[in-house]
């Protein structure tokens, strides 16, 4: 097996004529590594190998009189480690007690064997050279030891905490949801595009927004008194400067400009042009919420579709959700087995579950009245009644309780939902649906989307909002309208239905939250 390619898939190749003036480069690196996960998914074909390796400690230890190192290194390819067995003999330099250190970096070469003995290992590698060792300069002080760390403890290491095996496990799903969401999309006809960031519009008309301008950028080169008289002159400059406004004539983009709360208002001209698209990036929301299940900055996937009533992203939506819960079955399963092994018991299965099951299809009115008929069993903190916006509590109960899968709600009152959803005949009702999962609660929101001009002008309005700003939106209804519908999925709410975990922040790698923005 001396042919045997060492990582998954090769290098570029280089061009052979411009390679003759680079000469004086150190020749490539990563192409001549292995990675631990091939190893292991091969053992014996790679018993006798010579590869070369590289990763961090998780854990070492030094023995036979401080003359053999054994290491256990994670490259992040898999959960699982190498062990590599370093002779004082062969390498005297760096100290093998330095090599052994939690958090060392180490890029060695040898060759793998399968034990004689009885051990654990199912293969490990015989180190002849180390190559390169990254020394942790106080083993004491490093802030990941070898036992389990609190979560939350981990979220003051934010640059630190992909090495732990929860955070790298999160890492690897959350790679994988983006691969299997952009595959399933792609496979069902649906173009990627990629809508803005900075926008001028608020989609949910919340006013829960993040204001992007260079105004104080610009003041604050003065000191604190010029700051204050440069707004006021700013202020007096205001076309509508009776009611006290800021002016952003001097403004980066010359008027108010905000961090989107999603991409939906940008996907719809390319849905009503291109029929079927999707956008996923991340969206933003200025809530002052410090609970578990609350971001201020988050991923969305955002499909939308012409020509598609309230039934076709009620499908759509399910076969997302079961895509993704076997794809994580399928890829993952190493990563799932340590979740159910350390966090929750229940993940697998539930996983299992959901890309099984049909999900439950009720009204929001039918939910109500569930919901009241087990208010003798149950206690709410938020009283059930019809009109009200569903709580958490609400929403794992229908789930986890009444019907034991996810269920999926429609036609929702029209005064808790946002101005463009479509208005039903009933005129009390949108076209509206929450997909609910157990663990999570709601995980997808969508609706069908207002096409009838005169109704969604009145719509904004009574939103209190500005039809100036939507002349674009409903642009879209004055030349060729079309009925068309879209969802959102939360991605970090996926992956606490996935992986059990209790809190948000640890399943995005630098959460944003109220009073915390760290790196």
């Amino acid at each position: 097996m001396s042919n045997m390619a060492a990582p998954d898939a090769a290098a570029p190749a280089a061009d052979i004529a411009a390679t003759a003036h680079v000469h004086e480069l150190e020749p490539a690196m990563a192409a001549t590594l292995t990675p631990i996960r091939a190893i292991l998914a091969a053992v014996r074909a790679y018993d006798g190998e010579r590869v070369r390796v590289g990763g961090w400690v998780r854990t070492g230890r030094v023995q036979c009189g401080g003359t053999v190192a054994f290491l256990a290194v994670n490259d992040g390819s898999c959960h699982a480690t190498l062990q590599l067995v370093v002779d004082a003999a062969q390498v005297p330099h760096p100290p093998l007690a330095r090599l052994a250190a939690t958090g060392t970096s180490v890029l060695v070469s040898g060759v793998l064997r399968i034990p004689t003995k009885r051990s654990k290992e199912r293969i490990e590698l015989g180190v002849d050279a180390v190559l390169h060792a990254g020394l942790v300069d106080d083993a004491a002080a490093y802030p990941l030891p070898k036992s389990r760390l609190r979560l939350d403890y981990l979220r003051d290491f934010l640059h630190l905490r992909p090495r732990t095996e929860t955070m790298a496990a999160v890492a690897r799903m959350r790679s994988q949801l983006t691969f299997a969401t952009h595959s399933f999309f792609q496979e069902n006809g649906f173009l990627c595009v990629h809508t803005p960031i900075v926008t001028t519009n608020d989609c949910e008309g919340a006013g829960e927004m993040f204001q992007v301008t260079t105004l104080f950028s610009q003041a604050q080169k003065a000191d604190k008194e010029l700051l204050k008289l440069k707004l006021s002159e700013i202020s007096r400059n205001n076309d509508d400067d009776d009611d006290g406004s800021v002016g952003f004539d001097n403004d980066f983009f010359r008027r108010q400009a905000f961090l989107t709360v999603s991409g939906q208002l940008h996907a719809e001209p390319y849905a009503c042009a291109l029929s079927r698209v999707y956008t996923f990036g991340p969206t933003f929301r200025a809530e002052n919420s410090h609970t578990s299940r609350h971001l201020a900055e988050f991923w969305m996937v955002e499909p939308e579709m012409a020509f598609a009533n309230l039934q076709d992203i009620m499908n759509y939506a399910e076969s997302y959700v079961k895509h993704l819960c076997q794809w994580l079955l399928t890829h993952c399963l190493e990563d799932m087995k340590f979740m159910v092994e350390t966090h929750d018991k229940t993940a697998i299965q539930r996983l299992e579950r959901v890309s099984t099951t049909p999900f439950e299809r009720i009204s929001y009115t039918q939910a109500i009245e569930m919901l009241v008929e087990s208010e003798g069993n149950k206690k709410f903190q938020t009283k059930v009644e019809w009109g009200i916006d569903l709580a958490s509590e609400h929403e794992r109960y229908l789930t986890e309780v009444i019907f034991e899968k996810p269920v999926i709600v429609y036609n929702y009152p029209t005064g808790i939902k946002a101005f463009y959803m479509r208005l039903n005949d009933d005129q009390k009702t949108v076209a509206a649906m929450d997909v609910l999962v157990p663990k999570v609660g709601e995980l997808i929101g969508g609706s069908q989307r207002e096409e009838r001009l005169d109704i969604l002008k009145q719509r904004i309005l009574d939103a209190g909002l500005q039809l100036e700003s939507y002349e674009f939106y409903l642009d879209l209804r004055r030349y060729g309208t079309v009925e068309h519908s879209g969802f959102g999925l939360g991605f970090e709410r996926m992956l606490l239905f996935a992986t059990g975990l209790e809190n948000i922040r640890d399943v995005i790698p630098f959460p944003r939250c109220p009073g915390k923005a760290d790196l």
